[in-house]
């Protein structure tokens, strides 16, 4: 796959996980559950600024980035703080999965680049509960 395409496939992860995440911090509360809408606002932000930078980057290579979605799928059950939890869980291990394709696609700065976001996903991930991976996003 070209660096584009690539860039494009981790792209459309990042729409899904912005709007995912952004959901799951609805279903919190700042005040009842203050650590998790923490962790949920600190994703939502990496997430968004993930995305306006693979924008960016497929900007300066001339492509035409991959638009997002008008709606994701969520889980049927996000009522309790476990299921909510839960998902943010998968959401990053699947965007540290995504990101560990985009390092295992590419070279140099660009991957360089891939290593740092695969990291943030996998630390993202300890904040709900994901257990420590040696490699993580495998």
């Amino acid at each position: 796959m070209s660096d584009v395409e690539v860039l494009q496939t981790v792209l459309a992860a990042e729409h899904a996980a912005v709007y995912v995440v952004g959901a799951l911090g609805a279903q919190t509360s700042a005040s009842a559950q203050p650590a998790l809408y923490g962790a949920l606002r600190d994703a939502y932000v990496a997430h968004r600024d993930r995305r306006d930078e693979l924008v960016d980057r497929l900007l300066r290579l001339d492509a035409a980035p991959v638009p997002a979605a008008a709606a994701y799928e969520l889980p049927a059950d996000l009522g309790t703080v476990a299921a909510v939890t839960a998902r943010a869980r998968e959401l990053e291990a699947g965007c540290a999965a995504t990101y560990g394709f985009l390092v295992g696609s590419t070279s140099g700065a660009l991957r360089r680049w891939g290593v740092g976001a695969l990291t943030d996903a996998a630390v993202r991930g300890l904040a709900f509960g994901a257990a420590a991976e040696p490699l993580p996003g495998t």
